[in-house]
């Protein structure tokens, strides 16, 4: 279900969406959006809160961990695949793991519960007060092309000249991650806390192993191709076909 925060027309130029079944947390939104003659909605569930998303293109996301429907890391995953829109976490755990994960899956700030409404009107005031970095919302296109490489972010579909290669989860998170910082040195450590979201339960191992299936996978073990640069002691650096090309 889908419900209007405010009774004004959809005529404001900020658009909040919240995603939760909070009430509290609904009216307190509306309360700061209303000051910023913006406009929100909230929807109840994790499933219908992505399709809003993807149709409006909100200012603001505020994003109820616990919410029904979808895992609420999903969500956050979903929405980062296109977009850098300002998100705001809501958890019920007030623990350095959620905060860790919050950080590392893209939250631009996160609020534990319980909470009042004046802490929370606080935060999402000063996550609109951004403004124009609201401008950082503004979607990425929906597929990504680089040589003989494609990705449709929403559909997670990759192909290799045309055609469709299938990538484990983590796979495509790591691709995703490569993507997001092109000519960018990403170390080890850097990679495991944003693609395994746990840096201390896992082994650099696992970066190496990963990287060798994905560079199998898309054919960039071809030094022509293999556009995934290996750095001794530290990481790997990704860069575009495009950039390597006009680099020479």
């Amino acid at each position: 279900m889908t419900t209007a925060l405010s009774p004004d027309q959809v005529a404001g130029t900020t658009r909040v969406l919240v995603i939760g079944d909070d009430p509290s947390v609904a009216e307190a939104v509306r309360r700061v959006v209303a000051q910023q003659s913006g406009t929100g909605v909230v929807v109840a569930d994790g499933r219908s809160g992505l399709r809003n998303f993807f149709e409006e293109r909100p200012d603001l996301v505020v994003l109820d961990i616990g919410a029904p429907g979808r895992d609420g890391w999903e969500v956050l995953e979903r929405i980062r695949d296109l977009s850098e829109v300002p998100v705001l976490v809501l958890t019920a755990h007030d623990v350095e793991e959620e905060r860790e994960r919050g950080r590392s899956g893209g939250a631009d700030d996160l609020l534990a519960k319980p909470f009042g409404a004046q802490e929370l009107g606080v935060r999402v005031q000063a996550l609109l007060r951004r403004g124009p970095a609201a401008s950082a919302g503004a979607p990425q296109p929906a597929v990504y092309r680089d040589g003989n490489l494609e990705v449709d972010w929403p559909a997670r579909e990759v192909r290799v000249d045309g055609e469709v290669v299938g990538l484990t989860k983590l796979e495509f998170q790591l691709l995703r991650t490569f993507v997001r910082h092109p000519g960018q040195a990403l170390s080890t450590q850097q990679l495991l806390e944003q693609v395994w979201n746990d840096p201390f339960g896992i082994g650099p191992e696992r970066v190496k192993f990963t990287v060798l299936r994905l560079r199998r996978k898309l054919g960039w073990q071809d030094e022509r191709k293999d556009v995934l640069e290996a750095i001794r002691g530290y990481g790997y650096r990704y860069t575009p076909v495009d950039g390597r090309e006009r680099s020479r």
